[in-house]
């Protein structure tokens, strides 16, 4: 058995490259591992997990944009979905925080979509749990900076970069 007694230079060994939105999911994942198999506390977990996570986005197409049902995150990962649900309660709190009189921005910025069936943002969650995004040419990076993602570039400027055909 290995002993852990530091993960202060996990992010420098390891990088875990979310291409796409779906493998967002490997944020929940590395903070239950992080939580409940290593016994870090919530804030020393985020911290590893953004600065290890990096998003890159493939396409503006909205359909492309995956957005999960919270009802099948609850049959097959009841785990994932509280570490969500938590993820967004801190990042909420963050996003009111700096714009204290923008209810509407708040909303827009919410991983978990209320309207209709509810469903979890799957790229806003790959954004809020990572340390860099980017698209995949110069052109489509500005498009998800000044468009798609704007809210969120706008919280996060210089987490948002060009990298051309490349991983952040």
């Amino acid at each position: 058995d290995a002993v852990r007694t530091s993960f202060d230079s996990f992010s420098e060994k390891v990088a875990i490259q979310l291409n796409d939105t779906h493998p967002a999911l490997a944020i929940p994942e590395l903070m239950r591992i992080l939580i409940d198999i290593e016994g870090l506390t919530w804030d020393k977990a985020w911290e590893i997990t953004v600065a290890t996570c990096a998003y890159t986005n493939h396409t503006v197409l909205p359909e492309a944009l995956e957005r999960w049902p919270v009802g099948v995150l609850e049959r097959i990962l009841p785990r994932h979905l509280s570490i969500i649900y938590e993820i967004n309660a801190r990042w909420l709190q963050r996003v009111q925080a700096r714009f204290p009189n923008d209810a509407d921005r708040v909303r827009r910025m919410s991983l978990v979509e209320e309207c209709g069936e509810k469903r979890i943002n799957m790229a806003f969650l790959g954004i809020v749990g990572s340390h860099a995004v980017n698209g995949v040419a110069a052109i489509h990076s500005r498009i998800i900076r000044e468009s798609i993602f704007k809210d969120f570039a706008e919280m996060f400027p210089d987490r948002f970069q060009n990298k051309t055909n490349g991983i952040t």
